[in-house]
């Protein structure tokens, strides 16, 4: 029975290159793009999870999967992709290589780790896949039609025809010749190849004083490892677009949430009267568990209600006995601290404290003060205004103390 070309395809094996080790100057972060936050990951998630979807569709596995990265730069690499939870799934698959200087150079490593990898299969039925990891918006589609021209024809690299009117100006500041513009195409990744080949074409190209521009330059430039076959053009998307600059990282709007805090204690003699963190002079203090700090507590609750991580009491149990009395500006900052962690800010917070006496006036800018240190933020971002109950209710008679507070966070 003949063996059609369908199923000679299917038996090819399939390995992908994701280059990483890139210093992304150009964007002018301080940080490398690969790892910055996209969608529900990382930029090096969404393109690697570009691929798992692929084997997931087409039912056609990579045997291998090499990350090239900054020496040294594993684990951030691994961080960035354990943020999303399908590449963190994958992680037991994946190898990770130190890069070369240059773009080639992280290559022919990459390469050269295939190459040596055990049980190779012959020549033609090994195909690699090289993709820069900063085009994190690559489709399954634009995967397919590259390994598929690059199965039929040895060679492939998706293109889109140019948007753009190009000049050759051979290095100078004229123009030296008018190109063509319907003879012109953009390339893009992920290319792909007869591994062997390219994997002689990189050797030789390493060893000449001539810089390539990518690995279809490279394909072209050594027909005696190729067989001369020339490099298809396979079909590329106007969204797979390369992360250079920071124009390129799509805006998201910035999500708020405003949180409502409140609480009350009573009013007892022999406790000091916390507020804010601050010990204000007074014959009654609060009664509570902790040291009683009613505003603190209020402010507490309202950051905790904002971010949707619980509240006081799921935190701090006061059937607990290591809670008692338990600085009420400590407890803050730990709840301040997994607040900042899930990726909240604050806006700002105003609050009301509702007591008889003593007058709070003279304690505001202090209170205010140790507020803002507590949360490491600036003080305009905190207001305290205090009211009495006019000697109405257990407030106004001087038996207890309460505290609202409003806070607004934005992520």
């Amino acid at each position: 029975m003949m063996t059609t070309t369908n199923q000679m395809m299917k038996n090819r094996e399939l390995n992908l290159i994701l280059l990483a080790a890139g210093s992304s100057t150009r964007l002018g972060t301080g940080k490398k793009k690969e790892y910055l936050k996209l969608g529900s990951g990382t930029v090096l998630s969404a393109s690697l999870g570009a691929f798992l979807r692929y084997e997931e569709i087409y039912s056609r596995n990579f045997s291998s999967i090499i990350i090239t990265v900054p020496a040294g730069g594993e684990d951030d690499a691994r961080s960035a992709l354990e943020k999303d939870e399908k590449t963190r799934s994958s992680m037991n698959r994946l190898t990770f290589i130190n890069g070369g200087k240059t773009r080639q150079e992280s290559v022919l490593n990459a390469l050269e780790k295939l190459g040596s990898a055990e049980n190779q299969q012959e020549e033609e039925n090994r195909i690699v896949l090289i993709h820069d990891s900063a085009r994190p918006y690559v489709s399954v589609e634009v995967i397919s039609d590259a390994v598929d021209t690059a199965e039929r024809y040895g060679a492939s690299v998706p293109a889109i025809p140019a948007v753009d009117t190009f000049k050759d100006n051979s290095g100078t500041s004229t123009i030296t010749a008018h190109l063509v513009r319907k003879n012109l195409s953009a390339v893009q990744t992920p290319q792909a190849f007869l591994l062997t080949p390219l994997l002689s074409c990189h050797r030789k190209a390493s060893s000449i004083e001539r810089e390539f521009t990518d690995d279809s330059e490279i394909w072209d430039s050594f027909p005696e490892f190729t067989g001369g076959r020339k490099v298809h053009l396979s079909r590329g998307e106007l969204g797979n677009r390369k992360i250079t600059y920071r124009e390129d990282i799509p805006e998201v709007p910035a999500m708020t949430r405003i949180g409502f805090g409140t609480d009350l204690h009573q009013l007892v003699e022999g406790r000091r009267l916390m507020i804010g963190g601050v010990d204000i002079p007074s014959e009654k203090g609060e009664k509570g568990h902790s040291d009683g700090d009613v505003l603190l507590h209020a402010i507490s609750d309202s950051l905790l209600g904002a971010s949707g991580l619980g509240d006081i009491g799921s935190y701090f149990p006061p059937e607990d006995p290591k809670w008692k009395d338990a600085d009420s500006s400590l407890l803050l900052k730990k709840i301040w601290s997994d607040v900042q962690n899930a990726g909240w800010q604050l806006e700002n917070m105003d609050c009301v404290l509702e007591f008889e006496k003593p007058k709070f006036l003279p304690w505001r800018k202090q209170v205010i003060e140790s507020i803002a240190e507590i949360l490491g933020v600036e003080e305009d971002r905190i207001f305290v205004k205090a009211k009495t109950n006019e000697s109405l209710d257990s407030i106004g008679q001087g038996l207890a103390i309460k505290a609202y507070c409003v806070c607004l966070l934005k992520k």
